[in-house]
């Protein structure tokens, strides 16, 4: 008797990764590739007879969240052999998602900006330019049978009009029971089940694992993709057939969109499951990136100061950063400092009117300044915080502290990298003077002495955080999908690269000048104290609705000309072949 062996073949595992594209990487891959749509499949119709097929089953509005926390018993074993992710999008844009564009977008695999496709009742759709599934398979194979069992006759009407056969049924009992009936006595290419109940349920009750009777509605579809896994199996050629089983919501749930630079994973709207299955398949779970993994990377304003000269930026309103004697107030600062040596009183931040010189407290303002390798929190007639932690080690730091009122007690509390450090009481404290804004530190009085700092994302705010809330946002960069937008007093992100401006991005427009010692550098960092924003590449590190389209068309050996111009990217599972 012959041993046993297991050869595992490691296909192309859909994986961005690059530095500047961002650091991600699908959890469970075991490569990267280039992602590009193959230019030279052959278009084998007789390997279809070997059995290629496609099931290809449709959950509308069945949040990738729920099936995670719900964990279905028929998902999970299609889970056990299959490329799957609970962090799925139904597309990577910001636009309101309706059942039809994403409908379109699984059937097409081209989103909105090319279907047209926004609107429940299709309008726009142009099937010339963005053809179905169903019309690539029908002109692309000289024998092929393509059906679609619908619960949603909008769906069929509008996608499936080149299926060979297409059904309109009452409800998701009845797809179920017409999906079994195809399998148990005809020969189909393809075979297409869209369930539409759970979106019903969650639309009138919430899209929560925690909604029973969006819950009862999930584990129903659940019992009824067993029934027709049973049926596939039942199958008399099916020993010699080769099935690629895509089970995927076409949305999620909840409020749908977001503003430019918003974080697509957070819209429970788009939120997914995909799967794609065959018993050769290993378990394979892709997930979004870890937010902690995206580098802080870019441009950044560097000031440095000398027995010679001095870099300096100074706020055009001079109103802006004067905290006065009482009002709650947010203030926010990445940090970097380079410099060759440690410095003390080296103001380098703040509102006191002597930056200029290193010395020189004054009877009313706010600084920060350097001490050592650490800094103080400075306030008016010489009142300081320590902070006690190092920035001057060549790395970036996020500098904050809040101002904040309980009766007739006024607190200030510093923060660093995501630490609260301590809160004081400053009350009669007036951190109002006449002098503006500044950015940069006095001339050096000793060779060395001097410092070297870069600055990045100043943000102050009217009002004062908790605690929990700056703790998990100082480490980011500001956005204008960061917490309270509408209350920004000014924000300077310092990213320009260039000039001698720096911009602010809030309403009140009240820009900084620069002179002196001042030059632009570029930096990258990975670290657990700072992260950069995501960006649009890491929409594309999990399955979405535009991709599942040309991993069905490579299953069938569909040749992929490039004058398609599909959108989706390539997600190919590992397979294990075992012999005994």
């Amino acid at each position: 008797m012959k041993k046993g062996f297991t050869l595992t073949i490691a296909l192309k595992c859909f994986g961005l990764a690059s530095v500047l594209g961002l650091i991600l990487t699908a959890t469970g891959c075991n490569k990267d590739f280039e992602n590009t749509l193959p230019q030279t499949f052959k278009n084998d119709t007789a390997g279809l007879g070997a059995g290629k097929k496609v099931l290809y089953i449709v959950l509308d509005g069945v949040t990738g969240a729920a099936i995670k926390t719900l964990a279905p018993t028929n998902i999970a074993t299609i889970n056990a052999k299959a490329l799957y992710t609970f962090d799925g999008l139904a597309d990577d844009k910001r636009n309101v998602i309706t059942n039809a564009a994403a409908w379109t977008n699984m059937f097409t695999g081209y989103d909105y900006t090319k279907s047209n496709v926004t609107t429940e009742d299709f309008a726009g759709l142009n099937l010339a330019t963005t053809p179905t599934i169903f019309t690539r398979i029908k002109s692309s194979l000289s024998i092929s049978r393509t059906v679609s069992i619908a619960s949603t006759p909008l769906f069929n009407d509008k996608l499936a009009g080149d299926a060979t056969i297409k059904q309109n049924v009452s409800d998701d009992a009845a797809v179920k029971a017409g999906v079994v009936a195809e399998l148990n006595t005809n020969n189909p290419t393809m075979v297409v089940a869209q369930f539409h109940s759970a979106d019903v349920a969650g639309a009138a009750n919430g899209y929560t694992a925690s909604t029973p009777a969006y819950a009862t509605a999930i584990q129903t579809i659940d019992g009824y993709i067993g029934e027709i896994l049973t049926a596939l199996k039942a199958r008399k050629g099916y020993s010699g057939e080769n099935w690629l089983v895509v089970v995927a919501s076409n949305k999620g749930g909840g409020v749908s969109g977001g503003g430019a630079g918003s974080n697509v994973y957070t819209d429970p709207s788009r939120n997914t499951y995909v799967a794609f299955y065959n018993p050769r398949f290993s378990k394979t779970l892709v997930n979004q990136p870890d937010p902690s993994s995206y580098p802080f990377t870019g441009s950044a304003l560097r000031l440095t100061s000398t027995t010679a000269n001095n870099g300096v930026a100074v706020l055009s309103d001079a109103n802006i950063g004067d905290f006065g004697t009482s009002g709650d107030y947010t203030f926010v600062l990445k940090i970097r400092s380079t410099a060759s040596s440690a410095s003390n009183y080296a103001h380098f931040c703040g509102n006191m009117s002597n930056y200029s010189a290193r010395e020189g407290l004054n009877s009313t303002g706010w600084d920060l300044m350097t001490w050592g390798d650490s800094y103080y929190l400075s306030f008016a007639g010489g009142y300081t915080i320590s902070a006690g932690a190092v920035i001057r080690d060549g790395k970036w730091h996020t500098l904050a502290f809040k101002l904040f009122s309980e009766g007739a007690v006024r607190y200030a509390s510093l923060f660093q990298d995501g630490k609260k450090i301590t809160s004081v009481d400053i009350t009669g404290k007036n951190l109002t003077n006449p002098a503006a804004l500044h950015m940069g530190a006095g001339k050096a009085t000793s060779a060395t002495d001097g410092t070297d700092l870069w600055f990045r994302d100043m943000a102050i705010y009217n009002f004062a955080m908790t605690d929990a809330d700056l703790i998990t946002n100082m480490k980011k960069e500001i956005s204008f999908a960061a917490p309270n937008p509408d209350k920004l007093l000014g924000w300077w992100p310092a990213n320009e690269g260039n000039g001698l401006v720096l911009k602010d991005l809030s309403t009140a427009k009240k820009d900084f000048a620069v002179t002196g010692s001042a030059s632009w550098g570029a930096f990258l960092e990975v670290s657990p104290v700072v992260a950069g924003n995501i960006t649009d590449l890491a929409f594309k590190n999990v399955p979405n609705g535009i991709d599942i389209p040309v991993l069905i068309y490579n299953w069938l050996n569909i040749a992929i000309p490039q004058q398609w111009g599909l959108m989706g990217n390539l997600f190919t599972p590992t397979i294990v072949l075992s012999t005994n």
